[in-house]
């Protein structure tokens, strides 16, 4: 079994390894698959209404309306199981599911990779305006280089567990790298078409 060493820094403090209930009030995540991420059995009325329980909120029910409009689904889909969405409309309800306590925070595991590539194109489009509007910080995970420049504003470069250099948009798409592991990145990325 393989083991890690290291803190992780939240607001300037370090976090425990058990996470209280306030972290993950502050921080939410939207995972890679948007098939298995949805419970099968369970109304998107259910699903975001969950959060808001446990996390104290008051009238679930105009918060459940205003972050389906937010993410571009209307109040009918309240009433809708993952099997009656598309892969597209089952990711916005996962992004909606993870806004709807209002996050400073939002983990991005490979949030379009499992969608097809006019799909994502809708989602990343989606997470850059809701960013804007909601003022939340992204940590996105990704190997797409498209998807990367196209959402993030600053890259981390990581090999072994370890960032092994911090880059900015305009050096990727210019191929400006300094370390070996980058350039290498970069050159096997090289049939990528940066997004303008």
């Amino acid at each position: 079994m393989q083991s890690y060493d290291g803190s992780l820094l939240f607001a300037n403090k370090e976090l425990p390894r058990k996470r209280d209930k306030d972290f993950f009030r502050r921080v939410q995540m939207v995972f890679q698959d948007p098939y298995g991420s949805l419970h099968p059995r369970k109304m998107v009325e259910s699903v975001l209404a969950e959060p808001l329980a446990i996390h104290g909120f008051d009238n679930p029910r105009k918060r459940i309306e205003a972050v389906l409009e937010a993410v571009g689904l209307g109040p009918a889909f309240r009433f809708r199981y993952p099997h009656e969405l598309s892969g597209g409309q089952r990711q916005r309800v996962a992004i909606a599911r993870a806004l709807v306590i209002e996050p400073e925070v939002l983990l991005l595991d490979e949030p379009t990779s499992a969608l097809d590539v006019s799909v994502q194109a809708e989602i990343l489009n989606l997470l850059k305006s809701l960013r804007r509007e909601r003022r939340v910080t992204y940590f996105m995970v990704s190997h797409d280089l498209a998807v990367i420049t196209h959402l993030c504003d600053r890259i981390a470069v990581m090999s072994e567990g370890r960032i092994v250099e911090e880059m900015t948009v305009a050096d990727v798409r210019a191929g400006r790298a300094r370390e070996p592991y980058t350039r290498t990145l970069l050159e096997a990325s090289a049939g990528y078409v940066p997004a303008s």
